[in-house]
């Protein structure tokens, strides 16, 4: 008796694999209705979109010209780059300087800077943002000693490694340069913080500022020469 059952249950196996089987292919080989006919001169309203995967003709790209130019001309943005406009005017950074902006997200800053006439602007984040902003970790930056005169690291307090990340920026910088780094507002004590993991340069001052809409503590260092 059980051989019998055994054997049913295979014939009612093969029959439903051998009928899914032809299922499939009967939808593989048929297109179906909720296509969009590309050759149709006059597409319904309904069908004016792909209505399934079927139609795989290239959606418009929008030139990354474009996307910045869009995104540049919103006034989040140039409310953004006004706040560290303000910030480099009482710095008094020079037109001359070659400067380095760490941690520069969309590259507020590489604006500022650009339209205060400073040129020489080297910006990097985790993320490429371009042409402002390139890739490089800003625990291992790729850069010579002393290859600025000013280096800015926009979030410190975000560092995963903030000892690390003040290195590489103070490396960065010539003696006599600054190093300018910004934390979310705070006081004296940690400000005091802050100013210990730099090593080989000097505390000139600490402000509360506000940058790209947010309360921010911008902390000044002047690195020593050697």
């Amino acid at each position: 008796m059980e051989k019998h059952v055994q054997a049913l249950l295979n014939k009612l196996s093969f029959a439903s694999v051998t009928i899914a089987t032809l299922t499939l292919l009967l939808l593989y080989l048929q297109t179906p209705e909720t296509c969009v006919d590309p050759s149709d001169p006059k597409p319904k309203p309904h069908a004016r979109f792909p209505g399934s995967t079927c139609d795989y003709t290239h959606r418009t790209y929008t030139s990354l010209e474009k996307r910045n130019r869009r995104i540049w001309s919103t006034k989040t943005w140039t409310s953004a780059v006004s706040s560290y406009a303000a910030l480099f005017k009482t710095l008094k950074v020079s037109n001359h300087s070659r400067a380095l902006i760490v941690s520069a997200g969309p590259g507020h800053a590489v604006v500022a800077l650009n339209e205060m006439g400073v040129e020489d602007v080297t910006a990097v984040e985790l993320v490429e943002s371009p042409p402002l902003v390139s890739r490089a970790d800003p625990h291992n930056l790729p850069f010579f000693d002393e290859a600025f005169d000013f280096g800015f690291g926009v979030y410190l307090d975000r560092a995963l490694f903030p000892g690390r990340y003040v290195g590489e920026i103070e490396r960065s910088v010539r003696g006599g340069g600054e190093c300018l780094v910004a934390v979310e507002e705070c006081g004296a004590e940690e400000v005091e913080e802050v100013a210990r993991l730099f090593k080989k340069s000097r505390f000139v001052d600490a402000k509360n500022v506000s940058l790209g809409g947010e309360r921010r503590t911008r902390i000044l260092m002047k690195v020593n020469d050697n």
